[in-house]
């Protein structure tokens, strides 16, 4: 789909759900996007057919799978999303700890809105970010994207910050 100097991106497959069942489950993906219940290799595959390749029959786009170009190494997930309750598509974005604060979120989020822009047209991306995730604001406001107003998504409790860039 993508490739940059250091990663390439790819859409999801069922031969990522190791890849999925880690990501998940890690402490930053479990407290700033939510538990998904993905416990085994099977709920894996059930989430990448109910979000990745749904999404990407339905709207075209979807999460990327990001690897290291170098030994093809999956290190996140990096992508578009089309909410019901938003507007536009909404870019998201995790990591296995050990490959944040290496740049790779900038590098990988720069190819996606790149691809919204000029593949789908997109003249306004949003992000929905937890307002304690200092990392993931950090890097919107890299994109571009500003500060808009709090908001609280459909079965969320919790408010979330949302953030756009320029029409």
């Amino acid at each position: 789909m993508f490739e940059t100097d250091r990663l390439l991106l790819q859409k999801f497959t069922f031969e990522d759900a190791p890849f999925i069942l880690q990501l998940l489950n890690t402490a930053a993906w479990l407290r700033f996007i939510g538990d998904r219940g993905v416990r085994t290799l099977d709920d894996a595959c059930l989430y990448i057919r109910n979000g990745p390749l749904q999404s990407y029959e339905q709207h075209g786009f979807g999460p990327y799978l990001v690897r290291l170009k170098e030994n093809e190494q999956p290190i996140g997930m990096c992508g578009l999303f089309k909410r019901d309750t938003l507007e536009d598509m909404d870019i998201g974005f995790a990591y296995l700890p050990e490959h944040v604060g290496k740049g790779y979120g900038l590098e990988a989020a720069t190819a996606v809105m790149d691809f919204a822009r000029n593949e789908l047209n997109a003249t306004r991306i949003v992000g929905v970010v937890d307002p304690q995730n200092a990392n993931s604001i950090r890097l919107l406001e890299k994109l571009g994207l500003r500060f808009v107003r709090a908001i609280r998504l459909n079965g969320h409790e919790e408010e979330s910050w949302l953030f756009a860039s320029a029409k």
